[in-house]
């Protein structure tokens, strides 16, 4: 797919150079997206923080992992690549 620029309002067709650069930066792009998109997927995963600060009192009141549990299973559900 041919790109161009629109200098002046008139289109001029990238060099095979610029073409280059611009599917490098691309690429680029595209695995950087992927490489943090969990990141994103954790975030609407999580409890609220209220809720997790809920968790942890009731853990430490009644000895249970409730809080550690959560989050270990968002952590293995959306793992870092």
């Amino acid at each position: 797919m041919t790109r161009y620029h629109n200098i002046n309002g008139e289109k001029i067709a990238f060099t095979a150079d610029e073409e280059t650069a611009r599917d490098a930066e691309e690429k680029a792009y595209a695995t950087e997206l992927a490489a943090s998109q969990y990141k994103f997927s954790r975030e609407g995963a999580y409890p609220s923080i209220q809720q997790q600060l809920d968790m942890q009192y009731w853990d430490s009141v009644n000895g249970t992992t409730t809080w550690k549990d959560a989050i270990a299973k968002v952590k293995s559900d959306y793992p870092k690549p």
